[in-house]
């Protein structure tokens, strides 16, 4: 599917997000394996969540959509009769391959071409410590088979921070015999001991050391997803971009390990505010104000970094027409996610007219620079092609968005909410 997006001179209005895609990946996995009933209310309406979905319900979940809502009955897994397909979502793999690692089945699980693409060792190797054994192509790649195993705790120290990577060893450790502990080199976000503890687990979080206890007997509870902050970021740069515009996102996650990215937004000149934060779950949910602002670039490496890996193909775009530009170093990581993402970054920019010099690790872009009317190229992933859907608006003509489809793995209605809120 192929998009045209005409300039536009704001954005301007009120929107809601589709529930936080991390959020949703979580609630999903826990639900099925929670005794009883979850009620999941404004659960991700993107195919990477369906995804999971889909593999628990293979895993023997029943799982109903209704008015909005997403009802999980939940209990022991199940054998799949089939090859579980996680679609596009490095998330469900990474994640639900810890859940798989202890069960007293075999299991095989796969995704697409991209995905299959995706090195998994760093969730094989930990496992492998616990007592698993899981096989890949070429040893790292999917499809995974998984001979579940009665697996024991580790005290792991993960050598990359990685949230996934931690999501996936606290999930194994809910099954293994044994304390099971998790140090990260800088903090990550924390959805996944949010919700256990809402769940029922006995967690405790001190700095950047996770203790999960053995023997958590998981219940399933009535929860409400948070919007994604993460998708927030297109609208928050579109309306930063675009001179008279004013925006109110309802509802967004305030999760304080994803506040990164409202703190460097503000510490670059971005005019934004919170309003009426309150809790539910555990997280935190408020609403956005964001009005056009004179954003001055910045640098962005180490922590701040890994705090927005997912966001930062958005943030590119803003760091080229910001004064003094945006410099992204210790990214390395973006190498492997659906694309590699500082090249498709560049690819795009370029054909934009807009000057980018790579490095393995990183890119820096010069600030002040205008954009071109192009055809932008999303390469099949959702962050590339809704962060130059936004940069489109600020082209001097009408650009065109080739494989926009690919946004649908986290928000199917990304270009419907967009051209709502810009303003010709």
């Amino acid at each position: 599917m192929d998009i045209t997006i005409s300039p536009a001179r704001a954005i301007q209005g009120s929107i809601a997000l589709p529930g936080d895609k991390s959020i949703s990946h979580r609630y999903g996995m826990l639900g099925a394996i929670a005794e009883g009933v979850t009620i999941l209310h404004n659960y991700s309406t993107g195919a990477d969540c369906r995804s999971t979905l889909g593999c628990m319900e293979a895993l023997g979940a029943k799982v109903e959509h209704h008015d909005g809502k997403v009802t999980i009955q939940g209990g022991a897994l199940r054998e799949p009769k089939q090859v579980l397909d996680a679609g596009n979502s490095g998330s469900t793999i990474r994640m639900l391959s810890g859940i798989l690692a202890a069960q007293s089945f075999t299991s095989h699980i796969g995704g697409d071409e991209s995905l299959s693409g995706r090195p998994m060792s760093r969730v094989m190797k930990p496992l492998a410590q616990m007592g698993a054994e899981i096989a890949g192509r070429e040893g790292q790649f999917p499809p995974l088979t998984i001979h579940g195993r009665a697996l024991h705790g580790i005290d792991y120290t993960l050598p990359v921070a990685s949230a996934q990577v931690k999501s996936c060893v606290l999930f194994a450790g809910l099954f293994a015999k044994g304390e099971t502990i998790v140090r990260e080199p800088v903090s990550t976000r924390d959805h996944t001991e949010i919700a256990l503890k809402e769940f029922g687990a006995e967690i405790e979080v001190r700095r950047n050391v996770i203790r999960l206890a053995e023997g958590a007997r998981l219940t399933g509870r009535e929860l409400v997803v948070p919007g994604d902050i993460s998708s927030a970021t297109f609208f928050l740069v579109a309306a930063l971009l675009m001179p008279e515009s004013d925006l109110v996102i309802e509802r967004v996650g305030m999760n304080p390990t994803r506040s990164a990215l409202l703190d460097f937004l503000v510490s670059i000149g971005a005019n934004i505010q919170i309003l009426g934060v309150q809790q539910t779950g555990g997280e935190l949910i408020g609403s956005l104000r964001i009005r056009a602002s004179k954003i001055k670039g910045g640098t962005m490496h180490g922590a701040l970094t890994a705090a927005l890996i997912d966001e930062i193909p958005g943030l590119a775009v803003l760091g080229a027409a910001s004064e003094n530009g945006l410099t992204v170093r210790d990214a390395s990581e973006l190498r492997v996610k659906e694309t590699d993402r500082i090249a498709t970054i560049e690819t795009n920019l370029k054909r934009m007219g807009i000057r980018i010099e790579t490095a393995p690790d990183g890119f820096t872009i010069p600030g002040g620079q205008k954009f071109r009317a192009a055809e932008c190229d999303s390469a099949g992933d959702h962050r590339i092609a809704m962060a130059f859907a936004v940069a489109a608006l600020a082209a001097d003509g009408p650009c065109t968005i080739t494989n926009a489809g690919a946004a649908g793995v986290s928000f199917p209605e990304f270009f419907s909410t967009l051209q709502s809120i810009a303003k010709r």
